[in-house]
């Protein structure tokens, strides 16, 4: 044995055995992010076919995607719908919703709400005109099937924000409510905590991600490098009893949105954990 040699391996063994009798710092019970049900908005993976986007989100944890219609066309027949599902549940996933759908005639409404009735779910995602409020809100009422109204921000596409959708429906027991797009409101200033609190009844679905600037001029970016604070977001999620998905939802790098959803997805976890 070399000189010294025998020395190092003793204060090598005297140190493993003071590490192992340390108490160790585990997880006690839940993690925060537990009490959330985190997806993907499918727009994230508009230029992947849905096999490859499931097997992405099995790879990261993720159990919840919304469901685009270049995956599943509005004409898709009833077969289709499920052979879709047996394709999301190979990898765990839950196609939980629709949408966006947008709908500018009553026949689109129509064809909108006969699409989510064969898929089978409570709600979906879709974008009337302005003026046929009152005729999807009848639609609701015969169906059952309830519409979240995406907000589109400051960049003048249709319902910018929440305000929008009360000042036409009026009574969020109608059912037809928001899917919130949280980068869009800081984009158009506003307190997306004090919404999520002070709006809850109206909110069925929301879209996550962060932001390069809380202007018009801001761009989707990874959660944790843009100007959003998202522990008060967490805090407001866990104080007004949100129940649905939130789904990140990752504009940037269409072609390889990976990287990004699995950074926004980790960090929001993060958060979720150190705020519980």
């Amino acid at each position: 044995m070399r000189k010294g040699f025998g020395k190092l391996f003793l204060a090598g063994v005297l140190t493993l055995s003071a590490f192992q009798g340390a108490d160790a710092q585990l997880v006690e019970g839940r993690r925060g992010s537990d009490d959330v049900k985190i997806g993907v908005a499918g727009y994230s993976y508009r230029e992947f076919d849905l096999e490859k986007t499931c097997q992405m989100l099995e790879d990261m944890g993720v159990k919840y995607l919304s469901i685009k219609d270049w995956w599943l066309p509005l004409d898709a027949t009833k077969e289709q719908m499920d052979e879709l599902k047996k394709v999301c549940a190979s990898h765990g996933v839950d196609g939980y919703t629709l949408g966006p759908i947008y709908m500018h005639s009553e026949a689109e409404v129509d064809r909108a709400f006969a699409y989510a009735g064969r898929y089978g779910v409570p709600f979906f995602i879709g974008v009337p005109d302005y003026e046929l409020i009152d005729y999807t809100i009848k639609k609701v009422k015969d169906t059952g099937i309830k519409v979240a109204i995406h907000t589109h921000g400051p960049d003048g596409a249709a319902f910018p924000d929440i305000y929008k959708i009360v000042e036409l429906v009026k009574d969020p027991s109608l059912g037809v409510g928001a899917c919130l797009d949280l980068g869009h409101c800081v984009r158009m200033g506003q307190n997306v905590a004090q919404i999520l609190v002070d709006y809850k009844d109206w909110i069925y679905d929301l879209h996550i991600k962060d932001e390069t600037a809380a202007t018009p001029a801001g761009q989707t970016w990874e959660m944790g490098r843009g100007v959003i604070d998202f522990v008060p977001i967490a805090q407001a999620l866990r104080q007004s009893g949100y129940k649905g998905v939130v789904s990140v939802e990752f504009e940037k790098n269409g072609s390889n949105p990976n990287p990004g959803v699995s950074e926004s997805v980790g960090y929001f976890r993060g958060i979720l954990d150190a705020s519980r």
